[in-house]
């Protein structure tokens, strides 16, 4: 239940299910800037939601400009990420990494076997109305959807502009979810602690290459903790009005089972300090950990 939680205050990492964590990591390394910082068992809870696996798993982290990756490998393998998936499906969650220039970005990834494009046509500038962004969605070699993005200059937020990185690559925006309704999403994630913090709606010719879908419409809200980035994205396609509907649920050791994860606030109640942490499931089965470390 979220009314036993502490409030979130902090956006920690993204945590990604392997079946191949060093290998992976290589590819995250070489295609996109990432630094390795450890490799170690995992020291955050395994499971514990509705569709938890036990059994142990490692944990790799990496990082990208000031933000978070983690690769965690269970020593008993789920599922492969479904192949059939679509950007509108409920199942998609992407991270999304800020690019100071998309055409170096693009060369470098391209110079990288092994992942597989999602988006037409290579990098779609979109029109201002859907924010005025460049954007490359794209899967790693084991099906995580990513995302590269880059800003108008005259429109990069701060801490965009203040990134010091030799990399084209500078660090981790936001994690987006696909959802089937907005308003249920907002209050599951506002009840947490989070907080709207902007939003659009995006159509047209290059949003459906963006996402390889057929006239596409979709209402993006941003939900932050008292930071910009990362952040959560919730992204809600409609065909015809209608949500499209989603993918039956995973286990927490599938590749497709993505967390994101908070950090709670310390509160002055008696015994706040020493709540456990959390896995939840939000509306859509997405995977929220709420945890100290």
């Amino acid at each position: 239940m979220v009314s036993d939680v502490l409030p979130i205050s902090r956006f920690l990492r993204i945590t990604l299910v392997s079946q191949n964590a060093l290998r992976l990591a290589t590819f995250l390394e070489r295609a996109l800037g990432f630094h390795r910082l450890q490799h170690a068992p995992s020291g955050a809870p395994l499971c514990g939601s509705a569709n938890g696996a036990g059994g142990r798993a490692f944990s790799t982290t990496l990082s990208l400009g000031q933000q978070q990756l983690e690769l965690l490998q269970f020593a008993s393998a789920g599922k492969p990420y479904p192949q059939d998936t679509r950007s509108s499906d409920l199942l998609f969650q992407h991270a999304a990494i800020v690019v100071s220039d998309m055409d170096e970005a693009f060369r470098q990834l391209s110079a990288v076997a092994g992942w597989t494009a999602i988006s037409r046509n290579g990098p779609q500038a979109l029109p201002e109305k859907s924010g005025g962004v460049t954007a490359f969605k794209f899967r790693d070699p084991e099906g995580h959807p990513f995302e590269l993005l880059a800003f108008p200059p005259a429109e990069r937020p701060a801490q965009w502009k203040q990134a010091n990185s030799q990399s084209p690559f500078l660090g981790i925006d936001h994690s987006a979810i696909s959802v089937a309704d907005t308003g249920v999403s907002v209050a599951f994630y506002e009840a947490l602690g989070l907080s709207v913090s902007g939003g659009s709606v995006n159509t047209g010719i290059e949003q459906g290459r963006l996402d390889a879908l057929p006239n596409p419409r979709v209402t993006v809200t941003a939900l932050s903790a008292g930071v910009t980035a990362p952040h959560l994205e919730l992204l809600c396609y409609q065909q015809c009005g209608t949500p499209v509907p989603g993918i039956s649920p995973v286990r927490d050791n599938d590749v497709a089972a993505t967390r994101t994860v908070w950090q709670p606030q310390v509160a002055n109640r008696p015994g706040d300090t020493e709540r456990p942490s959390r896995i939840l499931l939000d509306p859509d089965g997405h995977r929220v950990l709420i945890t100290r470390f």
